[in-house]
C-alpha cells in the first residue's frame, strides 16, 4: 500500500510519551521508525502498569498499556548510548536517516557526539528534533520536568477545575498527559515543515521543542483574553469564558453538554426549552450580551433543562441543530455508533502472539491511507535485522556486540 511517508527513515531516540507520540504519528503515515532503547530495560513506560498486555497463554508481558499507546508500527533495537561503540552505531544509522527525534536532557547527547551539530556533520540533510521540558536555552533549560509540572506552570491548571469557593475548588489537571501529547503533535508538525523546507533548501535543521512552550501556546484565546482585559482567567468548572450557554446542565435524568456558538443556535435552544422570551431579551441578544449577563441567564436555562431526561434533550437538540452531547465513560465512547463507524478502536497483531488493542489515528488521507501494520515491538525485537540490513553487520559481529553489552 502506498503511504504518505513511506520514503522516510526516522531514528527515534525518545522515551516516555511526547517523543514517542510524535514518532508514532510518523510511523502511522508510513515512515520507517527505528526506536533505540536501553538494553535490558527499554523505554521507561514499558513498566508503567498495570495493566500489561497478556500473551497467548494469559501471562503478563513486559509491555504496559502506556507503552502500547505510543509505539505501534516501530522497530525496536537496543543500543547502549553510553558505550563508544554504541555511539558509533547511532552515528552510522544517522547517516541513513531523514529524521532524528530525541528527548534527552540538554547537553547529554553532545557528550556522546550525538547532538545535532555532530550528526549534521555526517548528514547535512538531517532533520533533528529535540524535545525537552524547558527548551535548549534559558534559566530552566537544565531542569527535568514531567507533564504534570507543565500543566501547572503553563497556566492550564489555573483555568481548570471548579470555581473558587465551591466544593472541590482546587486547580485540576487534565485527565491525560496533555502536555506530552500536544508537544508530540507540535513535533510532528514541525518535523514535516522542516522536511518540506529541505525540499527547497536541500538542508536539514534543528527543531527545539519545549513542553512548557507548548502548554503556554495552547492557552490561546485565554491568553489573549488576559492581554486585552488585564483580568486573569479563573476556574469556571464546565462553563466557557467567552461563550454562553456553553456548559453542562443537569437534566431530570443525567447531564447534557450544551455548546451554543451563535445567535441562531441560541434562538433554537430557547424555543426547545419553551423560553422564547429569552431570545428576544436585549440582555441575551448577542454572544457578548449573553456573556455579560450569564449570571441571570444560566439559572433560567438550568431550571428549564430539569423538565426532561438527558436522552430526550439530546434527541431534540440534534434535530434542531443545537450542538450538544452526552458525557460518556470510556466504555460508552467505544460503543457509540459514530465512533464505531469511524473505526477508532483497533486490534493489531503483536509479537507476543496476540492481538493488542489500539486507538486509531484521527488522520484520514484519501490517497495515502494509514496502514498500521503491527502493534508496539518487543524490546530489541529488530536489533539483529536492522544491524544486518542497514549496516551490513555479520552474525559474528552482532554476537560480539551482544557479548560486550553494546546492544
Amino acid at each position: 500500500m502506498k503511504t504518505a511517508l513511506g520514503h522516510l527513515k526516522v531514528l527515534d531516540l525518545t522515551r516516555i510519551l511526547a517523543g514517542p507520540w510524535a514518532t508514532q504519528n510518523l510511523a502511522d503515515m508510513g515512515a520507517e521508525v527505528i526506536k533505540v532503547e536501553r538494553p535490558g530495560v527499554g523505554d521507561d513506560t514499558r513498566a508503567w502498569g498495570p495493566p500489561f498486555l497478556k500473551d497467548r497463554d494469559g501471562r503478563e508481558t513486559a509491555d504496559s498499556s502506556y507503552f502500547l499507546s505510543a509505539n505501534r508500527g516501530k522497530k525496536s533495537i537496543t543500543v547502549d548510548l553510553a558505550h563508544p561503540e554504541g555511539q558509533a552505531l547511532i552515528r552510522e544509522l544517522a547517516t541513513q536517516a531523514d529524521v532524528v527525534v530525541e528527548n534527552y536532557k540538554v547537553g547529554t547527547l553532545a557528550r556522546y557526539g550525538l547532538d545535532y551539530d555532530s550528526l549534521k556533520a555526517v548528514n547535512p540533510r538531517l532533520v533533528y528534533c529535540s524535545i525537552t521540558g524547558f527548551g535548549q536555552s534559558g534559566p530552566y533549560a537544565a531542569l527535568p520536568g514531567y507533564d504534570f509540572v507543565f500543566q501547572g506552570m503553563g497556566g492550564l491548571m489555573s483555568m481548570t477545575g471548579q470555581p473558587e469557593g465551591t466544593p472541590g475548588d482546587e486547580p485540576m489537571k487534565v485527565g491525560i498527559a496533555i502536555s506530552d501529547l500536544l508537544t508530540g503533535m507540535y513535533a510532528t508538525t514541525a518535523i514535516l515543515a522542516a522536511l518540506e523546507s529541505r525540499h527547497v533548501s536541500g538542508e536539514g535543521q534543528h527543531i527545539d521543542l519545549a513542553l512548557l512552550d507548548c502548554v503556554v501556546a495552547i492557552t490561546s484565546y485565554q491568553a489573549i483574553n488576559y492581554f486585552l482585559s488585564g483580568r486573569i482567567p479563573q476556574r469556571m468548572g464546565n462553563a466557557h469564558s467567552n461563550m454562553v450557554p456553553y456548559q453542562v446542565f443537569r437534566c431530570r435524568e443525567g447531564d447534557v453538554i450544551v455548546a451554543v456558538g451563535n445567535d441562531g443556535q441560541f434562538r433554537a435552544l430557547c424555543k426547545l426549552i419553551g423560553r422564547e422570551d429569552l431570545a428576544t431579551d436585549e440582555r441575551y441578544a448577542t454572544p457578548g450580551q449573553r456573556n455579560r449577563h450569564r449570571d441571570t441567564l444560566i439559572p433560567q436555562i438550568a431550571e428549564a433543562m430539569l423538565a426532561r431526561p438527558m436522552e430526550e434533550w439530546v434527541e431534540l437538540m440534534e434535530a434542531a441543530n443545537v450542538p450538544c452531547g452526552p458525557i460518556y465513560n470510556m466504555q460508552q465512547v467505544f460503543r457509540d455508533p459514530q465512533v464505531q463507524h469511524r473505526g477508532m478502536r483497533l486490534s493489531l497483531p503483536h509479537s507476543a502472539g496476540v492481538e493488542a488493542p489500539a486507538v486509531a489515528s484521527p488522520i484520514r488521507l484519501s490517497g495515502t491511507p494509514i496502514d498500521y501494520g503491527r502493534s508496539a515491538p518487543l524490546l530489541g525485537e529488530h536489533t539483529e535485522a536492522v544491524l544486518t540490513e542497514r549496516l551490513g553487520f555479520s552474525a559474528d559481529r552482532i554476537a560480539e556486540l551482544r557479548d560486550t553489552g553494546v546492544i
